[in-house]
């Protein structure tokens, strides 16, 4: 298992000399509390900075051509920077990273601990991989947001009506190209418990509407650093695994399927977090 932050920034942001540096400043006695304290005042700077090219980035370059293209590249780097200064690191093995890269005309289907989900993947998604979220309408319907969410791609989605949400996504994911992603997540909410909640069918049902596959990302211990209500989040670890192509039996009965899906989760799950 590789462990690490956002091995694309590690790899190209970090010269070999700063990381001796940090090594060497974490090997004396209050090492490791001194580049704490840095990080956390790099956060106060770079945290909202961050968060503001992050919202007014598709705002202000909507219309510039290739935009999606270089925004997308940008956001995983972003959220590797904010999990490095929070001294998060995201464990994943190089065979999962390999599974995003070589991945076309599926779903990602990721179970939900925390709002670190969101940021532990991202950091980890590799630059042949093309991924985009979907958020609720009444996000849409605030003006900077609505207009910033739009222009990066997010696909709306009105919880109220099944149906018609259903059909929206349908049509969201008919027309992205082949390397790029729809993330679904299947329980709805983050899950209340130590196991996976109940998986609702709108990950199947899109899949078997659109002939796309779907690709299960399990996540575990984002709970344990940003638990409910917790508003900083703890030091630690976060795992991801990234498993093997599920194929939808359209044959089958829904419910059957998603059973089957969220079993094959589950079971990683529990060797994730075990």
């Amino acid at each position: 298992m590789r462990d690490g932050f956002a091995p694309d920034v590690q790899r190209d942001l970090w010269s070999p000399g700063i990381t001796g540096l940090l090594a060497a400043v974490a090997s004396i006695p209050i090492g490791k509390q001194l580049i704490t304290l840095l990080k956390r005042l790099a956060l106060l700077v770079a945290g909202p900075a961050i968060f503001l090219f992050v919202c007014a980035a598709p705002y202000v370059c909507e219309n510039r051509k290739g935009f999606r293209a270089w925004y997308w590249c940008l956001v995983p780097r972003s959220c590797g920077w904010l999990l490095w200064l929070l001294s998060i690191r995201v464990d994943i093995s190089e065979g999962s990273v390999k599974r995003m890269a070589g991945d076309v005309n599926s779903l990602f289907v990721v179970n939900h601990r925390s709002h670190l989900d969101g940021f532990a993947l991202l950091s980890n998604v590799p630059r042949e991989k093309w991924v985009t979220f979907g958020a609720k309408k009444e996000l849409f319907q605030k003006a900077l947001l609505g207009r910033g969410f739009r222009a990066a791609g997010l696909v709306e989605i009105d919880r109220k009506s099944g149906s018609q949400a259903l059909q929206v996504l349908v049509e969201a994911v008919r027309t992205m190209p082949a390397r790029r992603s729809l993330i679904l997540f299947p329980e709805g909410t983050r899950a209340r418990d130590d196991g996976l909640g109940v998986f609702k069918a709108g990950a199947v049902l899109v899949a078997r509407e659109t002939g796309r596959s779907i690709r299960p990302v399990v996540i575990a211990n984002s709970d344990l650093l940003l638990p409910r209500k917790a508003i900083v989040p703890r030091p630690g670890v976060i795992r991801i695994e990234v498993l093997d192509t599920f194929h939808c039996n359209a044959e089958a009965e829904v419910d059957a399927e998603v059973a089957r899906l969220r079993g094959a989760m589950v079971q990683a799950y529990d060797g994730l977090s075990g």
